[in-house]
């Protein structure tokens, strides 16, 4: 899977990741344009960044079925937005980890 991915035309992909009336899958496509699905997992923000956790849907090639990846927003002179495979796995380590602590600050929350 190549480091850059692209979204369906015409999408914005911040528009995409954080509506939260969206339970669509997210659509990415390969650098052999074949189309990958995604759940999302989760938007995190960390170091003024933003980043997302998306859970492959379609069968990836070394990616195990119970695997997410880390996503770093990149935002274009355009105002578009990408998304790029996080490859500084110690970044994408603190990326999961911030994630874990959003689940245990939820799970301490009083249910109403």
């Amino acid at each position: 899977m190549k480091k850059e991915e692209k979204i369906e035309e015409n999408l914005n992909i911040l528009d995409v990741l954080l509506d939260e009336d969206n339970d669509s899958p997210v659509v990415l496509y390969d650098e052999n344009d074949k189309e990958i699905r995604f759940d999302q997992v989760a938007i995190i923000p960390l170091e003024e960044k933003l980043f997302a956790i998306l859970k492959p849907i379609d069968e990836m090639e070394g990616v195990a079925d119970d695997e997410a990846i880390v996503f770093r927003v990149q935002e274009e002179e355009e105002g578009d937005a990408e998304l790029v495979v996080e490859t500084d796995e110690a970044l994408a380590m603190r990326v999961f980890d911030e994630y874990y602590k959003l689940l245990d600050n939820l799970e301490k929350e009083p249910q109403e």
